[in-house]
């Protein structure tokens, strides 16, 4: 059942990305929502699987739950993901870019825990992981990914 519904949601997103999802409205609104709706889904897709790798990493660490919770909780953060796309921006390539761009810009509401730099950025972070993740970039996912969680830890280790 999961994986059906997993599946679903990947045809929704491929429909909302070649602009077929969207009914009803001016062209220019309908294609606004949608370019939104498809960079919110990115990132949303992008926390799980960025989440699910950082709960993999810390597992080496410790046996102790509650070790592993608050140390993924920290990782995972707006903070700490707006941190990691920074020093990562200079390895991206074009089409990564402009997924991180389109992704930074989508509105949304930010939380106290951050800033509203931070925050979009982070969402950029996200969207970049969700869109590696549903495009089968599977290589490039895990260097960006081992990156992004090594730069997380040595701010760990400066603090």
């Amino acid at each position: 059942m999961l994986v059906q519904k997993l599946g679903r949601a990947i045809v929704t997103l491929h429909a909302i990305s070649d602009g077929k999802a969207a009914e009803g409205g001016s062209d220019m609104t309908t294609a606004r929502d949608s370019l939104r709706t498809k960079y919110q889904l990115l990132a949303y897709v992008g926390d799980v699987v960025f989440s699910l790798y950082v709960r993999l990493r810390f597992l080496a660490a410790s046996s102790h739950v509650r070790v592993i919770h608050d140390l993924s909780s920290k990782a995972v953060s707006a903070v700490y993901q707006a941190k990691a796309l920074a020093a990562l921006m200079d390895t991206l390539n074009e089409q990564e870019l402009a997924v991180v761009k389109r992704g930074r810009n989508t509105k949304s509401s930010v939380p106290k825990s951050a800033s509203v730099h931070e925050y979009r950025m982070s969402t950029a972070f996200e969207a970049l992981i969700g869109w590696l993740f549903l495009n089968n970039e599977d290589e490039r996912l895990e260097t960006i990914m081992e990156q992004a969680f090594n730069i997380i830890i040595d701010d760990f280790k400066t603090k």
